[in-house]
């Protein structure tokens, strides 16, 4: 009566917080997700969550199936786990790049869950700062990367991880954070901290400044977030960070974020590999973790699909 599917369709619902977007995660269409959930409900003779609301309000039985879930979900994928291992075998190579800076607040975190279930995966951590990833993943120097700028190559596949915005850090204080939105000229007299890569691999360069013609004043570099976060807060610049990696800051009151025009700046994250390894045990339960440890860790973050 009570199969895995409908405690998995549950939790989507909980996590996603609508049909339609648990239809998504699921690899379902929203007629076949719902009739998949009245059809439960018929065979329980009970209801298990209130319709037309969002998030949806869970009843009785509908938390009772949901605590379930959390119970034997974590059971069923140690077992496929185990399997796996026995199978395949549980070495391999693990080399991630990464050339998002702001990212290492939840991949470190990543990696030390996934430690705990692969300890004979051989894992390395390195910054793609100074040179271009993506191509050494082609040639086998390295097994996955984290970036947010994927480009067209034979034989490697993009895993989207998020959808994030990008804001404006400011002080409390700066005449800029009495603004709804702000504009690329508002940006002409104002010196912008960035991290140390090239323009061209800034989403503030390319996708808000550069198309209206616009500088600013000078640049300021900084190496970690929390420096720039200091920077800004005393008042000797403005920042542009993902939304996710303010919350903190904006949470006890350090800086002000302002969106980057009306509709804001929107960026997309994946993890690039290489097809050959996607399907590998190892790689596919690191891709579960990270996409995990992401929706449960960073706020304001959004699902993408698949490329």
């Amino acid at each position: 009566m009570l199969e895995l599917r409908h405690l998995k369709t549950l939790m989507a619902l909980r996590e996603t917080g609508s049909l339609v977007e648990a239809a998504e995660v699921l690899h379902l269409t929203q007629s076949a997700l719902s009739h998949q959930i009245k059809d439960l409900e018929d065979r329980l003779n009970c209801t298990l969550f209130v319709r037309k609301t969002k998030p949806p309000r869970f009843t009785s039985a509908g938390r009772r199936l949901l605590a379930l879930a959390d119970l034997v979900a974590p059971e069923f994928k140690a077992a496929e786990r185990d399997i796996a291992r026995l199978t395949l075998g549980e070495t391999g190579r693990l080399h991630i790049c990464i050339e998002c800076h702001s990212c290492f607040q939840w991949l470190v975190p990543c990696i030390e869950a996934y430690r705990l279930n692969w300890p004979e995966v051989e894992l390395d951590l390195i910054g793609g700062f100074s040179f271009t990833p993506l191509p050494a993943l082609a040639r086998g120097d390295l097994d996955l990367v984290i970036t947010s700028d994927p480009i067209d190559l034979p034989d490697i596949h993009y895993e989207p991880l998020f959808e994030y915005e990008a804001m404006l850090a400011v002080s409390n204080r700066h005449a800029l954070s009495q603004k709804p939105f702000i504009d690329p000229l508002d940006l002409a007299d104002q010196t912008l901290i960035t991290y140390p890569v090239d323009r061209d691999r800034l989403d503030v360069f390319t996708q808000f400044l550069d198309p209206a013609g616009v500088d600013p004043a000078s640049i300021r570099n900084a190496e970690l977030t929390p420096m720039m976060v200091q920077l800004v807060a005393s008042g000797r610049g403005v920042a542009c960070l993902p939304n996710w990696a303010l919350t903190e800051y904006l949470a006890n009151e350090l800086l002000t974020a302002k969106r980057l025009s009306e509709n804001g700046l929107w960026g997309r994250l994946y993890a690039a590999v290489r097809r050959e390894q996607l399907e590998d045990p190892f790689m596919q339960e690191f891709l579960s973790t990270a996409i995990s440890t992401c929706f449960n860790h960073l706020a304001g973050i959004k699902r993408i699909e698949a490329l």
